[in-house]
C-alpha cells in the first residue's frame, strides 16, 4: 500500500451534492474524514485494478509457449504490407 506520511500532492474532485452526502456519510460511519475515506477507498480500489495490468503469471509450460511465440519468425501480411507502402490521409504532399 502507498504510504501516506508525506502528503505534498493535491487531488480536487468535483461531486454532486448528493455523492458528497454518501462520502460524508460513509467517512463519518468509518470515523474517518471524506479525505481519508476518500483516499483510503481510492487507493484500495487502485490496488485491485492494476495488478492484473502489470504483471501476469504463467506455469513452466505456458512460459514456454509463450518464449516459442516471441521467437518465431513473423509471418507476411500482404495487407499490411500494401497499407503501409501506400500514402495515407496525411502524407498528402504539398507544392514546392
Amino acid at each position: 500500500m502507498v504510504t501516506t506520511s508525506s502528503r505534498t500532492e493535491k487531488v480536487d474532485l468535483r461531486v454532486t451534492a448528493a455523492a458528497k452526502h454518501i462520502l460524508q456519510t460513509a467517512a463519518r460511519a468509518s470515523s474517518r474524514s471524506v479525505s481519508e475515506f476518500v483516499l483510503e477507498s481510492a487507493l484500495a480500489r487502485a490496488e485491485e485494478t492494476l495488478p492484473d495490468r502489470q504483471h501476469f503469471g504463467l506455469d513452466a509450460e505456458q512460459w514456454a509457449a509463450f518464449q516459442t511465440a516471441l521467437d518465431a519468425p513473423t509471418r507476411p501480411l500482404p495487407r499490411l504490407a500494401r497499407l503501409l507502402s501506400e500514402p495515407g490521409p496525411f502524407d498528402i504532399r504539398l507544392p514546392k
